[in-house]
């Protein structure tokens, strides 16, 4: 096995990937832990890694395992040899929980503060460790944003991906000595064994049809295929990307998010009935039912909100695009409920930072929440059965007074 320093970055994270290991938390905390050593052994060698120099006053001799437990499960660490003298880390030494907790919120704190090198300094010095420089540090947070591309740029191999969910988060980013909102576009999507799988994540200045159209197109760059329903907000230009990078697929638009669009149509005290309307809508047991309600909503709440009854009746084939779809799976594809964990998990970290120093920050924090969701989604159960999705991937889609497979392309332009 190669030092830390200079690993075969390529190889590490193919095997990485490879062997799917369900705990990104430990495989991080195994790589700091051995970088730090590095650092330390380089130290007590008089010079670096492979480096000539005159000051050297000892050499690398080879590595020596050692189980670390710790919460995050055990961690096996390959720990320098000299070929004079010895080394060994005092910090695994010291009582095993201190050295444990320091070394995880070393790993924590640097995806929270962006990786701050100065911040991360401070706090390897919990584990005995004084000498570090400020790029050093940055070259043990470069192992870990490696595994976080690894994960963005991975080969979307799993499909068809019948379904995708696509949602956009703002976060604050200092830019120019300025502070201002960019969009972190996510993508979510049921595989072919039926599981959820975070596929993608983009930072764009502008939640708009380019920024839109340039992340699904490295979707499909990456393999996506086989996507039949699309379902999200109605985010500008996000139905005419959708269009032109995956035709043939049908724009389901998230019933919860119009819901609160329609509801800045009517008074607030009339507020809770018409919700209460709008959701027996989707309350129906098959596809007559839920058209038959639908009329019959538009037209009660015709007689006393015209308005908010003309905003419904036009959104009718955007929110009942799940109809042309197996019923078993119409409550996890007419909104992008299933996705509001995530979001959530997201928001958390977020707005420990508040306003992050650059964009390469953002996708360092948001990056490693998909690649641990994914991870746990990959261990439970089947999102969806496998039955269900073969019946799902044939279904022609149809709506009232339209013909067959209509696609988001002809949605946005009806």
């Amino acid at each position: 096995m190669t030092a830390p320093k200079s690993v075969d970055v390529c190889r590490f994270l193919r095997e990485e990937l490879g062997s799917a290991s369900p705990d990104l938390l430990r495989s991080m905390v195994k790589t700091f832990a051995e970088a730090l050593m590095s650092v330390e052994a380089d130290a007590v060698c008089g010079a670096g890694y492979g480096e000539r120099s005159d000051d050297r006053t000892n050499q690398r001799n080879g590595y020596r395992q050692r189980d670390w437990d710790t919460r995050a499960g055990t961690v096996e660490l390959a720990i320098p040899k000299l070929r004079q003298g010895s080394y060994f880390p005092d910090w695994l030494l010291q009582h095993r929980r201190r050295a444990e907790q320091a070394l995880i919120s070393v790993v924590a704190t640097a995806y929270l503060l962006g990786v701050s090198t100065r911040r991360v300094e401070k706090l390897v010095e919990q584990l005995g460790v004084t000498n570090l420089s400020k790029s050093q540090v940055s070259e043990m947070a470069t192992h870990l944003d490696a595994q976080v591309e690894a994960f963005r740029n991975r080969p979307l191999d799993a499909g068809p991906y019948t379904f995708l969910a696509l949602d956009a988060l703002v976060v604050k980013v200092r830019e120019r000595g300025r502070i201002v909102n960019v969009h972190t576009l996510v993508a979510t999507g049921v595989n072919g064994d039926g599981q959820r799988e975070i596929l993608g994540l983009d930072v764009t200045s502008d939640e708009d049809g380019a920024g839109w159209l340039a992340f699904l197109r490295s979707l499909t760059a990456r393999g996506l295929s086989g996507v039949r329903l699309v379902v999200s907000d109605a985010h500008r230009g996000l139905v005419a990307a959708i269009g032109a990078a995956l035709p043939g697929a049908a724009w389901q638009r998230c019933r919860t998010h119009y819901l609160r669009n329609l509801l800045t149509k009517v008074p607030k005290s009339a507020q809770p009935w018409v919700a209460t309307l709008v959701r027996t809508i989707f309350d129906q047991p098959d596809v007559d039912a839920v058209r038959a309600q639908y009329a019959r909503t538009v037209a009660t709440l015709a007689e006393r909100f015209p308005n908010a009854a003309d905003h419904l009746d036009d959104a009718r084939e955007e929110l009942l695009a799940f109809t042309g779809f197996p019923r078993e799976v119409w409550k996890q594809v007419w909104s992008n409920n299933p996705q509001e964990r995530l979001n959530k998990e997201i928001r958390r970290r977020t707005d420990v930072v508040g306003i992050f120093p650059n964009r390469a920050a953002v996708i360092r924090l948001i990056g490693a929440v998909p690649a641990e969701q994914t991870d746990e989604w990959t261990e439970g159960h089947r999102y969806m059965g496998l039955k269900i999705l073969a019946k799902a991937r044939p279904t022609v889609i149809t709506t009232e007074g339209t013909q067959p497979d209509r696609t988001a392309t002809e949605l946005t332009a009806a």
